[in-house]
């Protein structure tokens, strides 16, 4: 600490030249004058003591240039008029923004990165967006594969604590080198790195500014940088917006925990002496009531509860720590017989599993399943980081052409032929629901086609097979693609969509 005790002058040469070469010293020109109290204080000394809170670590932490519009007093003011909201939100991040502060300032990045969660998600680790986009960081399933955030029937780490901080800071400190402005990192990560380029690319050839504040880009990455210097500034002075912000220590919540069995989730929390939903809150990213250790070695636990777990699960002696284990589907085959299979009931199968009604289960799919009492061998690692769960439905759709008789029928006479609703015959064909078709007239029909569980065992298949023919008068069908259940939709996807918007 002596080295703050005096400020040096880079203009003056050092003491190891003016002895080692012999030059005069240099005298100021001029009577010689008091240091007045102003001068003295020109130089401000960094402060040791410790951060009160966790809240001030941040504050201290503060380093992106402010971003000053209108649109910030607009978010200031939605966000100061909604304290219960605050509360909530602010009193959801305790758990998680200890961790985040703490790899913020490993990496020497600014710490008003550790409020970009209250913009994306309210700090929710189960939120999920309209496009998909889940946890706290709100990552896209593509974006997250990327980042190497496993998404299988067991866990999605979009939503783990460590896993998608870690990738999310990653995400951001390449986006930052990519644009060297935090502005436009923030932008690109909202909308997406490529949409920033372009908009930038497009300012740069009609000769204009390519700060944030000078792209076009749309709405909600408009007000992306807002929110959060919103956010920035009402915890900077929380007071001047009448806002109570909760206190939350400057300690971790939580611990590591090493897991080297397969658990079961109530065990763990009987264990440490906790809540099931405490547990979840600390690891958001488990879909099932079983822990694979060979795919999640460790656990989140509050701190004071980590020892007594470890206490308690050295001394459990009652049986098998997992009643859950997982079984790979021979072959495509329907939910009854799945739960026939493994002793289940077909309601509980669904339940644990997630299935939706009027699906088969494809071959090669993970279950979870109970565990037998005299198994003993954990879940594999390729299976508890790569398992996954498949569906085909039952009945699909086949597009068919049949002919109108020859007298001629009504769009309801049809449909009544077929078992399906005038509406869709008459849209199908681009004709009212009232309309007649002429004799012997080509009519579209998208009819039901029963699949044969072995054609659907074909994972590579691009067709899946008729079962059985559409109804006995029903006419041949065309070589067009069958339209199946479950076809993808065309949908128009934004690269970023973030859950919780205000």
């Amino acid at each position: 600490m002596a080295g703050c005790a005096t400020t040096a002058n880079p203009e003056a040469p050092s003491a190891t030249a003016a002895q080692g070469e012999g030059h005069s010293p240099l005298y100021p020109a001029g009577p010689l004058r008091p240091i007045t109290p102003g001068t003295a204080s020109s130089h401000t000394v960094a402060g040791i003591d410790a951060p009160a809170d966790l809240w001030d670590r941040i504050r201290r932490g503060f380093a992106m240039p402010d971003f000053d519009s209108e649109l910030v007093r607009d978010r200031e003011q939605w966000y100061a008029s909604r304290p219960d909201y605050m509360q909530r939100m602010t009193e959801r991040s305790r758990k998680y923004l200890f961790h985040i502060v703490e790899e913020l300032e490993r990496r020497n990045m600014p710490t008003e990165l550790a409020l970009l969660p209250y913009i994306e998600s309210a700090f929710n680790p189960q939120a999920v967006s309209s496009a998909k986009a889940a946890g706290m960081w709100q990552f896209m399933p593509a974006t997250g594969t990327y980042f190497d955030l496993k998404q299988n029937a067991f866990r999605d780490d979009r939503r783990d604590v460590l896993a998608s901080t870690r990738a999310a800071l990653d995400y951001l400190q390449k986006l930052y080198g990519m644009f060297g402005d935090w502005h436009l990192a923030l932008a690109a990560y909202n909308w997406g790195e490529g949409s920033v380029s372009r908009a930038i690319a497009r300012n740069e050839k009609q000769g204009l500014p390519t700060g944030y504040a000078d792209l076009s880009m749309p709405g909600e990455t408009r007000m992306y940088v807002p929110k959060l210097q919103a956010v920035k500034n009402i915890v900077a002075d929380p007071e001047r917006f009448g806002v109570e912000l909760p206190l939350i220590l400057n300690h971790p919540y939580f611990q590591s925990v090493e897991i080297t069995r397969d658990i079961d989730v109530s065990l763990v929390a009987s264990l440490a002496g906790i809540r099931e939903e405490d547990f979840r809150a600390l690891n958001p990213s488990l879909h099932r009531p079983v822990i694979l250790a060979a795919g999640m070695p460790r656990i989140l636990l509050p701190w004071d509860n980590a020892q007594v777990f470890r206490r308690n699960l050295e001394a459990y002696s009652e049986g098998q720590y997992a009643s859950w284990t997982v079984w790979t589907v021979p072959s495509t085959m329907s939910v009854a017989a799945a739960a026939q299979r493994t002793g289940m009931s077909e309601a509980d199968l669904r339940q644990v599993n997630g299935i939706p009604p009027r699906m088969m289960i494809k071959a090669g799919s993970a279950l979870m399943v109970p565990r037998a009492a005299t198994t003993r061998q954990d879940v594999s690692s390729h299976l508890a980081d790569n398992g996954q769960i498949a569906f085909a439905p039952e009945i699909v759709t086949r597009r068919t052409t049949v002919r109108a008789a020859k007298r001629g029928e009504t769009v309801a006479a049809i449909a009544r032929r077929y078992q399906v609703s005038a509406a869709d015959v008459a849209d199908w064909n681009d004709v009212k629901p009232s309309g007649r078709f002429k004799p012997g007239e080509a009519v579209t029909m998208y009819l039901p086609v029963r699949l044969a569980p072995t054609s659907l065992a074909r994972t590579n298949a691009k067709q899946p097979v008729a079962r059985a023919a559409a109804p006995a008068r029903a006419a041949k069908a065309t070589r067009t693609p069958a339209r199946s259940a479950s076809a993808p939709t065309r949908t128009s996807a934004k690269t970023r969509v973030s859950a919780r918007r205000p």
